[in-house]
């Protein structure tokens, strides 16, 4: 019984004395641990730009990188083209295309072309890389102001300068991939906007007719004279209604209309009857018959 007692006692013991060191962490594990929080990327802080209404929009630093983001851009070759779409699944325009594929990774941008030559920062058409957002004027010859945007795609440095985009072109229409360089769009060409970077703010450029605001002018009382009340007439009974008299109508003659008269036609006379006739007229008349006394 001593023994039982004695090993359980052994236990207890050794329980005490290992207890605290399994809780200690190895000087080699604490090490590794610091050493993955030193390499993590700090978390980027979020940029702010105004739109051309006034609007505060957050511009939130990108999940993933540029790489990631024209994979997915190019995925979508081949979605129609629809005026202000914003789905794969309907189709995009430009701006709602750009839109979209930021928006897949965290990346706030506005669904207007005229907006976003105003996000991130301008870079040198030189220095663009993959991820910027290029920025053209309107197809019309005598146009200066942002029509169409895409995607950059080529290298930093790489020419021609290629892009993805959603494009309204006749010929070809849709989300494809075009080049600057030896296109019309080098001759629309604007700027290069760079939204994929920390702390990247920017602001929109100031609205040339914007408009006042309106002043509330206090309201002043008006006094208000009430109508003269005006005493109902009394509802005619029935029977009143019935000892009314009532008024004929005249019946109303209609004109005749006065025909003039058919004259007859005359029979035609013959030669006998015209002899015969003329014969009285000469004869003397015949005295009259005296009575008898």
């Amino acid at each position: 019984m001593r023994i039982v007692w004695m090993v359980f006692a052994a236990l207890l013991v050794g329980m005490v004395l290992l207890l605290p060191r399994l809780n200690k962490q190895p000087p080699a594990l604490e090490a590794t641990a610091s050493q993955q929080e030193a390499s993590q990327p700090a978390r980027p802080v979020a940029a702010v730009y105004t739109t051309r209404e006034g609007a505060k929009a957050v511009l939130r630093a990108p999940s993933a990188r540029a790489d990631s983001i024209v994979a997915f851009g190019l995925a979508q070759r081949g979605t129609p083209y629809v005026y202000a779409g914003t789905s794969p699944l309907t189709g995009f325009d430009c701006s709602g295309f750009i839109m979209f594929t930021f928006a897949r990774f965290g990346v706030a941008v506005p669904h207007s072309t005229a907006l976003l030559i105003d996000v991130g920062r301008p870079v040198p058409r030189a220095e663009a890389q993959p991820g910027d957002i290029v920025v053209f004027t309107g197809t019309a010859t005598t146009s200066t102001t942002p029509g169409h945007a895409g995607i950059v795609i080529s290298k930093a440095g790489e020419v021609p300068l290629r892009f993805v985009h959603a494009s309204s072109a006749r010929r070809e229409s849709g989300v494809k991939v075009s080049q600057v360089e030896g296109s019309d769009y080098e001759r629309r060409f604007m700027q290069v906007r760079r939204v994929l970077g920390p702390g990247e703010v920017a602001t929109a450029r100031p609205v040339a007719n914007a408009a006042a605001p309106v002043r509330t002018l206090p309201a002043k009382p008006v006094a208000v004279t009430p109508p003269p009340a005006v005493a109902p007439t009394p509802p005619k009974t029935l029977s009143a209604l019935k000892k009314a008299p009532t008024v004929a109508k005249k019946a109303v003659k209609k004109p005749v209309k006065k025909t003039a008269p058919v004259a007859k036609a005359k029979r035609p006379v013959s030669k006998k009857q015209s002899a015969a006739s003329a014969a009285r007229r000469k004869a003397p008349a015949k005295p009259a018959r005296t009575a008898a006394k």
